[in-house]
């Protein structure tokens, strides 16, 4: 059997080689149908509307730069200095601040019901979407349906599916029209299905979530989403502090917990080096253990090549401590770099 990207339910078309041989192997066409009837099956016995069911099933195309993303995700990983010169760079940081000054009674509504003051928003809006500037160019049934036949992650992705379809029900929205990146991710804020399933809010009362093509809808559903997290508008994420050249590496992965005198007992100070605060607060602290063991490295050897006189003292070790709200950001985005950076980021649009 020829290899192909496109299927049609009603007719199979197949694609030309030149298409095709990005598609490793040959198609398995009942697979396939298998995949299409289990969704069927599902739809119906979930009373997803015979009508959205059609339309997802009747034009589904099998992707195969999906397949490739999904193979060869990158594993090249930036260190914390770098990530955040690419995340929290002066074009995001301005036109963070345009759209605070263009937003502010959106801002102001999302702050007033969920707690989530403005500045936070502005950021997990940048950090997710460019503040929508992004825009994501595949078919999402496509994509789900793509990464099933995958088959590596096909139980969640037919989850994604299925909410999805049940999204397009409940909202009368066009499923062949909604769009979202080769993951599965939509909207201003990336939500997955199953994620917006739970946490959407119609954000201008016509009594629709699409938070696509509704600016009030996707930051209600975000907001919402942070509330239910646990956000705490009154605490900080993280603070910038220092350590000794000398600290302990493994203490900072975030997940040692001591209150601020404790750390402050180990060492650690503001960057200007003036101490903690004294409060009874418990943080984590994270920080680039990678850079800092490179560092090390390199301190060592240039030591063994120096006269003792020429010894230079070990570079400043940057860290953060990380406070409650850092880790509700992780249960969002479960990277340090990517909290680190929503702190930093926010912190410049406050």
């Amino acid at each position: 059997m020829n290899k192909i990207a496109f299927m049609c339910l009603a007719c199979v078309a197949f694609a030309s080689p030149s298409v095709a041989s990005t598609v490793s192997g040959s198609f398995d066409l009942d697979r396939w149908y298998a995949i299409v009837e289990g969704v069927r099956s599902r739809a119906t016995s979930e009373n997803i509307s015979p009508e959205i069911t059609d339309a997802t099933l009747k034009s589904v195309a099998l992707i195969p730069s999906i397949l490739k993303s999904d193979k060869n995700q990158s594993e090249f990983k930036l260190t914390l200095d770098g990530y955040l010169q690419r995340t929290v760079n002066p074009t995001r940081i301005s036109t963070g601040r345009r759209m605070r000054k263009t937003y502010p009674t959106l801002l102001s509504r999302v702050e007033s019901r969920f707690g989530v003051p403005p500045h936070v928003m502005l950021a997990f809006w940048g950090m997710e979407s460019n503040y929508g500037a992004v825009k994501s160019r595949h078919r999402l049934i496509d994509a789900f349906f793509t990464l099933m036949y995958d088959g590596r992650r096909e139980t969640f992705f037919t989850n994604q599916l299925l909410a999805l379809m049940r999204i397009a029900d409940k909202n009368n929205l066009d499923i062949n029209g909604i769009h979202g990146s080769w993951a599965g991710a939509m909207g201003h804020f990336q939500f997955i299905p199953t994620t917006l399933n739970q946490y959407g809010v119609d954000g201008d009362g016509d009594k629709r979530t699409d938070i696509i093509n509704n600016l009030p809808d996707a930051m209600f559903s975000a907001g919402n989403y942070l509330n239910k997290l646990g956000w705490n508008k009154n605490e900080r994420i993280v603070r910038r502090v220092v350590l000794p050249s000398d600290f302990d590496i493994s203490m900072l992965d975030g997940k040692t917990k001591l209150t601020l005198p404790q750390w402050a007992a180990l060492g650690v100070t503001n960057p200007d080096g003036s101490p903690l605060p004294s409060m009874d607060m418990t943080a984590g602290l994270v920080a680039d253990v990678a850079q800092i063991t490179q560092m090390r490295a390199d301190a060592a050897q240039q030591s063994a090549s120096a006269m003792d006189t020429d010894i230079a003292p070990m570079p400043v070790i940057n860290a953060y401590l990380t406070y409650p709200n850092f880790y509700r950001i992780k249960r969002w985005n479960n990277s340090n770099w990517y909290a680190i950076a929503i702190a930093e980021l926010a912190d410049e649009l406050h």
